[in-house]
């Protein structure tokens, strides 16, 4: 968290293979923690049949979410976690799943209009996330279906 750093942060939600499932836009001045409930808040957590399918198994983060509040929140949805503990482990530990998020960083990264933030509005700056998010699922799905 940096208080005077003007600008905002891109909190990408993948899966296993780095297909950005939800993106979503805070303030740079705000925690990266704060942006994780809201993130997986779309997903069925309850306890019916389907639900299996769609909630996440695992998550794999940085140790900017690892916050006692966040681990009991993962534990009572029975999200199991892969967090590097602070002042304990080391980052580089988590690279063999870190770049598979960093890899989608960089596609969403690639287009220029998300490179540098030219929009003034939050609204337009996440309209173009999300339509960078859309072409990587497209670019993925035309891969596997060729």
């Amino acid at each position: 968290m940096d208080r005077g750093k003007p600008g905002s942060k891109m909190h990408v939600l993948s899966d296993a293979d780095g297909l950005p499932l939800r993106v979503g836009l805070s303030a740079s001045n705000t925690h990266d923690s704060l942006a994780l409930k809201p993130m997986l808040a779309h997903f069925h957590m309850g306890h019916e049949s389907h639900a299996a399918d769609s909630k996440p198994q695992r998550l794999h983060a940085d140790k900017a979410y690892d916050v006692p509040h966040l681990l009991r929140w993962l534990w009572g949805k029975r999200i199991g976690v892969r967090i590097a503990r602070k002042g304990i482990e080391s980052s580089e530990r988590l690279g063999r799943r870190r770049w598979v998020i960093e890899r989608t960083m960089s596609w969403l990264t690639g287009y220029r209009r998300l490179n540098h933030r030219y929009e003034h509005q939050p609204t337009n700056y996440l309209a173009f996330l999300g339509l960078a998010a859309a072409i990587c699922c497209y670019k993925r799905f035309l891969k596997l279906t060729m």
